[in-house]
């Protein structure tokens, strides 16, 4: 199944291996060091306040939508599957 991450932008499931809070992620020197390697793979969909970034094998999105919300979409998806 694919989630919307925003901006018109689907990402399947089975290829996100996580979703971040942008104030967490951004409060850890591990993370920010992990982002600034990935620079060639980071996709801005946010066109205003990013609220929590999206990391597959292949991009790093920074998403628009709540962390919060992205995870609730991908239960329900993942419900639906079976």
């Amino acid at each position: 199944m694919y989630l919307h991450v925003g901006e018109e932008v689907l990402v399947r499931t089975k290829d996100i291996i996580a979703i971040l809070d942008i104030e967490s992620a951004s409060s850890s020197p591990f993370m920010e060091e992990f982002i600034t390697r990935q620079d060639q793979q980071i996709v801005h969909l946010a066109k205003g306040t990013v609220k929590s970034i999206v990391v597959t094998g292949n991009h790093i999105y920074y998403s628009p939508l709540a962390s919060g919300t992205l995870k609730k979409r991908s239960q329900k998806l993942s419900v639906q599957e079976f």
